[in-house]
């Protein structure tokens, strides 16, 4: 009998072995099978939240199957201890274990609302922005000019989110002075920003700030992109190249940012300042000159005078001989590489053609025809205005 009985528990005990582990296998695909969730949610973690809570909101929005799963996932990949505070992107399809990896991580926020301050050649601009994770597109909330508008409400709110996103839009053709004066605008950042860098010394591009990051740590890292930039730009030259130093490259490229917006002109602009350097004339361009008057601290806002266009600076070239002494604003990576790979034109003149781009010429006669064709398009505008 005992051993009827101890045989019966045996097979009990085995028959509930195998069903045990038939569930954890059954758990563990559930675990890593692909997601209900047909449309990207966007799932907000608030700080002291915990994986009971989280599996809760993710049940409710559809993206999980199982709460219970999703828990015992995490517990047994030994990450319910490292959840992060944050908005994170699930994605369409995404399974428990990409999302418990999502929540983990790093703690950077993929989704939600962002504050991007953009640093621009006229103005800094704030803007509050959210992102959309079904079209997976930002909507902007709220947007104004740092020291001039009136500081909205979103913006305030939004500041006071702790899992909200920093990033910094320095866009090319701005000067040192303009960089600085606009960090110390920005309410996000601490401590002074130090020494000015040098003009040209700093790389237009995103960069993702947290409160309280130092502003001088943001100009280290703008340097230390352009320096990489510069060097890589320089290794890419052409064997005929007019400037023969990098530092004669940033000062060319700058003036190309200057000159032109239009990303499809800046070989062209290229090759007419490398001519001219070539054929020993003055590059006579605008943008040198009006830098001479205001050494890059803020905008002219007007246009220059003849006076200034005969005056003697370092910068003006009308009156001196090859490159200014500096670059004129910090140009992107496109102008450095336009700068020592200019295109082959035989180009010497360019103007205004009344599009946003430029009439080019090779000789003056041409170029005479392409500026008064500009001066009538003024005379017209000024009219209509």
């Amino acid at each position: 009998m005992w051993r009827s009985l101890a045989s019966n528990m045996l097979t009990v005990l085995i028959a509930a072995l195998f069903l045990l582990g038939g569930l954890i296998l059954w758990g563990q695909s559930q675990y890593t099978a692909d997601g209900p969730l047909d449309t990207a949610i966007c799932l907000r973690v608030e700080r002291g939240s915990n994986m009971a809570r989280v599996s809760r909101d993710l049940e409710e929005q559809g993206a999980v199957t199982s709460g219970t799963i999703f828990r015992l996932g995490a517990k047994y990949s030994e990450k319910t201890g490292q959840l992060k505070a944050g908005s994170f992107l699930v994605e369409p399809g995404a399974s428990m274990e990409r999302i418990v990896d999502e929540i983990t991580h790093s703690g950077a926020s993929t989704c939600g609302t962002e504050i991007v301050y953009r640093i621009g050649v006229t103005r800094t601009q704030a803007e509050v922005r959210e992102l959309d994770p079904a079209t997976n597109k930002f909507a902007e909330k709220a947007e104004f000019i740092l020291g001039v508008d009136e500081v909205p409400a979103e913006y305030t709110e939004t500041r006071q989110d702790a899992d909200t996103r920093y990033r910094i839009a320095l866009a090319e053709g701005v000067t040192s002075w303009q960089v600085v004066e606009a960090l110390k605008a920005m309410d996000v950042l601490d401590g002074d920003p130090g020494e000015r860098p040098a003009e040209g010394l700093l790389a237009p591009d995103s960069y993702e700030v947290t409160p309280g990051t130092q502003r001088a740590a943001v100009l280290a890292e703008m340097q230390e992109r352009q320096m990489l930039r510069i060097n890589a730009a320089w290794e890419s030259r052409a064997d005929d190249a007019a400037v023969k130093t990098p530092e004669e490259m940033l000062i060319l490229a700058s003036i190309i940012e200057k000159e032109t917006g239009v990303a499809s002109e800046r070989g062209v602009v290229a090759s007419v300042f490398t001519n001219r350097l070539n054929r020993g004339m003055r590059l006579q361009t605008d943008p040198t000159v009006i830098y001479g008057v205001t050494k890059g601290e803020g905008i002219l806002g007007r246009g220059l005078r003849q006076s200034e266009l005969r005056k003697a600076t370092p910068w003006n070239t009308y009156v001196i001989e090859g490159l200014p002494p500096t670059p004129i604003a910090n140009p992107g990576m496109a102008s450095l590489e336009a700068a020592v790979n200019p295109e082959s034109t035989d180009y010497v003149f360019f103007v205004a053609d009344g599009t946003g781009g430029h009439a080019f010429a090779e000789t003056l006669d041409e170029h005479n025809r392409n500026v008064a064709k500009w001066r009538e398009i003024e005379a017209q505008q000024k009219q209509s205005n």
